[in-house]
């Protein structure tokens, strides 16, 4: 007759539970796999198969770890610690992810088109047009430059990084991952400076003809001249969006490595 101990039972369910909690949790928070389009099923599943192919690699559990029992109240902290560092690496790839958002923001209210706002069901927040269409460029361009595949390397990284342990704070006070929403401001600046350099440029010619010739109706060619440049501006810019997003990207990710 097969038998087996609760400390076997444990031993074999410790090492993948606490991987796979914390890629669920990433899979949760991720921009792409966590939007409301892929089933949790899905992601369950691939969280699953994500810590099983990760365990040749993965650190060997400390003792005092590997010994909590699952009804333990230590093994809570052991699951919030799990959670704590999956969400916070998908906050981190979100962060870059709304800073391309927040570039076509900027360029949306340069261009004049920030009225046509609409309620973008994916993302359930109200959005505007040039806000999307960033949005959803930089999304394939996300699975283009296999950045599903750096997010599952950094998560695989993060255990010798951050390994499991009892303190689901001690990843906080490492990272401060508070501070990482001036990223936002800075990567968005960076990418929407030449569109917004480009629609500056246009005003201020604008404004020269209406001093010059004060007989025309300079909002009437204003708003679609400013569309037009922004519009081509868009479309030169969109090539060279690759460099920044994967900077970003790899600096985020270089967080939990």
């Amino acid at each position: 007759m097969l038998t087996f101990t609760d400390a076997q039972v444990l031993a074999w369910l410790a090492p993948l539970l606490w991987p796979f909690v914390r890629v669920l949790a990433l899979f949760s928070a991720l921009p792409v796999l966590g939007t409301r389009t892929v089933p949790v099923r899905v992601r369950v599943a691939l969280a699953f198969f994500v810590a099983l192919a990760a365990q040749p690699v993965l650190p060997p559990l400390p003792p005092e770890v590997a010994t909590i029992a699952l009804d333990a109240p230590a093994a809570v902290l052991l699951v919030l610690q799990q959670v704590v560092v999956g969400l916070a690496l998908g906050f981190a790839v979100r962060i870059v992810f709304a800073a391309v958002e927040f570039a076509g923001e900027i360029v949306g209210l340069q261009m004049g088109l920030n009225f046509a706002g609409f309620f973008d069901p994916v993302t359930a927040s109200q959005s505007t047009a040039t806000s999307r269409f960033f949005g959803t460029t930089v999304a394939w361009l996300f699975v283009v430059v296999n950045g599903h595949l750096l997010v599952i390397a950094a998560v695989v990284q993060s255990f010798a990084a951050f390994p499991i342990g009892p303190e689901p704070f001690a990843f906080l006070r490492q990272t401060q991952p508070q501070v990482w929403g001036a990223e936002v401001f800075r990567l968005g600046l960076w990418i929407a400076l030449p569109i917004v350099a480009m629609l500056l440029f246009v005003n201020l010619v604008l404004g020269l003809i209406s001093r010059v010739a004060a007989q025309m109706n300079i909002f009437a060619i204003g708003f679609p001249i400013t569309v037009g440049v922004g519009l081509v501006g868009m479309l030169l810019t969109l090539p060279t969006m690759q460099v920044p997003f994967t900077a970003a990207l790899e600096a985020m990710l270089e967080r939990f490595r």
